[in-house]
């Protein structure tokens, strides 16, 4: 087992994310373990990417909705759910891992990206952390999924955590990155150190006009911005980027970001259905189903220590740091590493 180093920089999170309303018990018998990730190493242009073989369309609560579906149709379903600003691509390198292994792979487009629709034109556009979730129950209504291993990172991660909290009949499993990220307006109006403040400097821009017209006019840039710092040794090309940066071309993808952070500091309302799975959510619930959470070595995104939340998991829980300069989004630049962890998940 691998000593975690804690940096100044990660005391400084815990402190923070204690006082953003996530003050979890930190006393316990949980373990973290530690995996390698392969060398990061740059992509490079002359090679072809690998993708999806095709994306799939079906109706699900709100939503027309842009999937994978790979693997034996008959296999246990895995769930994947990327992060803001990434897409599907994320996941590119884990699915053959996941489909070899036997498991049918699901990978949605969040709401607000990639070929993700609303129904109704009229429809506002929503990114509170309860309308994510209930999309990802719409989907497994409509797809007849009663059960599956949910595993994701950032949004994602936030949307699998809520999930398994609010539906655990419906998770067999989980894989989050970055841990416990349940949260609630009432904690994002909590005051943070000026250096925590200022690593979420994007949130604030949104919340002004400005920041919502410049958002949708440099999209394309400000995610490139988003990738670099939050995974600050990840030497992704050009390539690699553009083949993701085209989910962004969502005609809602604005809108639900900027409303996604707005809501957070209660500067936009949500919708009144989902008022009571989000005041339930404000208590912060446990989530009992088997769990494995994950770090990487090099994240430069806001992030809690697995200290601070892992009394939040009450089922069997396992704690991994990805070492070799793993950032933020941690399937695509550690996918073997997210892959095993999600096979895990059945037998831990």
């Amino acid at each position: 087992m691998s000593k975690i180093i804690k940096t100044n920089r990660r005391l400084v999170l815990a402190a923070v994310f204690a006082l953003a309303g996530a003050q979890f018990a930190l006393t316990g018998t949980a373990q973290a373990h530690s995996a390698s990730a392969l060398p990061n190493v740059t992509a490079t242009a002359n090679r072809e990417l690998a993708s999806f073989k095709s994306i799939k369309q079906i109706d699900a609560g709100d939503l027309n909705v842009g999937y994978v579906d790979e693997g034996p149709a008959d296999g246990p379903v895995v769930i994947l759910l990327h992060g803001w600003p990434y897409d599907i691509n994320s996941f590119v390198d884990v699915v053959p891992m996941l489909t070899k292994a036997g498991y049918r792979v699901i990978v949605p487009h969040l709401r607000g990206f990639g070929t993700t629709r609303f129904l109704d034109a009229n429809a506002v556009r929503n990114g509170e952390p309860a309308a994510l979730a209930s999309d990802v129950v719409a989907l497994m209504d409509a797809l007849k999924i009663d059960k599956a291993t949910l595993a994701g990172y950032d949004w994602g991660a936030r949307t699998a955590d809520i999930v398994a909290a609010l539906w655990p009949q419906r998770v067999k499993g989980l894989v989050s990155v970055s841990g416990y990220l349940i949260g609630s307006q009432e904690s994002g109006k909590q005051a943070l150190p000026p250096a925590a403040e200022q690593q979420w400097w994007y949130q604030f821009y949104f919340s002004t006009e400005r920041g919502r017209a410049g958002y949708e006019k440099n999209h394309h840039d400000f995610a490139k911005l988003i990738w670099k710092t939050a995974s600050p040794q990840w030497h992704f090309d050009d390539a690699i980027f553009d083949r993701s940066a085209a989910a962004l071309e969502n005609p809602d993808h604005a809108a639900i970001t900027v409303h996604n952070y707005r809501w957070r500091l209660g500067l936009a309302n949500g919708e009144a259905k989902y008022n009571e799975l989000e005041a339930r959510l404000a208590k912060l619930p446990s989530i009992a189903v088997p769990t494995i959470t994950m770090e990487g070595d090099a994240n430069g995104a806001p992030h809690p220590e697995p200290a601070a939340y892992a009394k939040r998991f009450t089922g069997k829980y396992k704690h991994v740091l990805v070492a070799g300069g793993i950032g933020h989004n941690l399937p695509q630049e550690a996918p073997r590493a997210f892959a095993d962890a999600v096979i895990e998940i059945d037998h831990l």
